[in-house]
């Protein structure tokens, strides 16, 4: 065997169905469907509960997806980047002119550390339809950050309205068509949509002491909508948990994604176990991070999460107002982490590096003993503490640009005798030699 199959085991399916139905029963949720993604294909589902209001529930059923929008706006953003139409240290006001919280960078909008208020003044604008951005900024011309901006992570739907009228703008043309034309259809989620198609689910509210359903509001929330307007199935999300998995080069460059995926701010009651990147969640697990995003909107639950480090995406979609379901896809992802750890990729011989084989071997920076070895086509520099166990690539005559960790972007610049040979090293303000000291 070269390595894991896409499917799960057998045992491994049962754990993942008993999961799904102790959501389902114990949080009162008329429905749900979820899935696990392996390799690119959704190797396994499930379906709990018929109370859809007609439709059967399955992979192919829409839902609404909630704040899972969010991270769909956040790669046009990114996108805007990386085409040159912006910059994310650049004020909205830059393409937005004088609006509320213009201000406020692009990327601290992305991170939600931007200090906005959670939700824009007036009536709950997910129970109702909304107008348009011109409305919505007269509505929120006298509310004020909440927090000063770029201090911590306060989650903000308003912000990502703000941005998603910067893709419009950018674009020449509405945010959904934006949407469409930029990520959807590139990855073929033709069931991915701004208002429901059949065959949906509909959104109910359980009574908490009678346990009726009583019917949510399919609302248009217009200039809200990219922060949380969109309806999705289990089908169409493992195809954007595949994108997560390997992005694709022509909707989001590889660079672009892993930049998404850097923790940029939490909140103080998470620890250090959970944190914002760009328009994505960021969850700690022993030796790995997993990444992906919650949804709510009356009557809808939603989650979805990606475990980059074994190659494995988990999606939960259910039809009650209140429940577990936007954390289930973690839970699944723990599930087929323990049940199926993932193996170990097969070790090949490295690449030759140029002018590395002089550098190689031990180092010390005062006593602490450090090696400088060749992993994975990189020059890495190897330590005790993993913090400081970076990688370098070369950029320039004796000098090695750092890409992880502590060294990121920092210069390893490599000292030389009279004769040539190495005398030294150089990296921040710490000097390395072949030999420990003792002060």
């Amino acid at each position: 065997m070269t390595g894991p199959t896409a499917t799960v085991r057998p045992e491994t399916a049962a754990r993942l169905l008993h999961a799904v139905a102790t959501v389902q029963a114990a949080t009162h949720q008329p429905s749900l469907v979820a899935g696990v993604v392996r390799n690119g294909d959704l190797v396994w589902s499930a379906a709990r509960g018929g109370e859809t209001g007609g439709a059967e529930p399955g992979t192919g059923t829409q839902y609404r997806i909630g704040s899972i929008t969010k991270s769909m706006t956040a790669v046009m953003v990114v996108q805007c980047r990386d085409d040159g139409l912006i910059d994310l240290a650049e004020p909205v006001s830059t393409v937005l002119g004088d609006v509320p919280f213009g201000a406020t960078t692009m990327h601290q909008l992305l991170s939600h550390t931007g200090g906005l208020p959670a939700e824009p003044a007036g009536p709950w604008w997910e129970r109702r339809d909304g107008g348009d951005f011109a409305v919505l900024s007269d509505e929120v011309r006298d509310q004020a950050v909440v927090v000063p901006p770029g201090r911590q992570q306060h989650y903000s739907n308003l912000g990502y309205a703000l941005l998603g009228q910067v893709v419009a703008k950018l674009r020449g043309r509405p945010w959904p068509d934006v949407v469409r034309q930029w990520l959807l259809d590139p990855l073929d989620m033709r069931r991915t949509t701004y208002h429901p198609e059949p065959p949906h689910a509909s959104g109910y509210s359980v009574h908490p002491w009678s346990g009726r359903l009583d019917p949510e509001p399919h609302t248009d929330t217009r200039a809200m909508a990219p922060a949380g307007q969109l309806w999705s199935t289990v089908a169409d999300l493992a195809r954007y948990l595949s994108f997560w998995l390997d992005p694709d080069p022509g909707v989001l460059t590889p660079t672009s994604a892993a930049e998404m995926r850097i923790p940029v701010g939490g909140r103080a009651d998470e620890g250090l176990e959970a944190s914002y990147g760009l328009g994505l969640s960021l969850g700690a697990r022993p030796g790995r991070l997993v990444v992906g995003h919650g949804g709510s909107m009356p009557g809808f639950l939603a989650g979805f999460a990606v475990d980059i480090a074994h190659g494995t995406g988990a999606v939960a979609l259910s039809n009650g107002t209140l429940g577990d379901t936007p954390g289930l896809p973690q839970a699944l992802l723990d599930i087929v982490a323990k049940s199926e750890p993932r193996l170990p990729g097969v070790w090949q011989p490295e690449p030759q590096l140029a002018g590395v084989d002089e550098l190689l071997g031990p180092w010390f920076w005062g006593d602490t003993p450090l090696t400088l070895v060749v992993q994975g086509g990189h020059l890495l520099l190897d330590s005790a503490n993993s913090g400081r166990r970076s990688r370098f690539v070369a950029s320039g005559r004796d000098t090695w640009r750092g890409l992880d960790q502590y060294f990121t972007g920092e210069t390893l610049t490599v000292r030389r005798n009279s004769d040539g040979s190495v005398a030294g090293l150089e990296l921040a303000t710490y000097e390395l030699t072949r030999t420990p000291y003792t002060r």
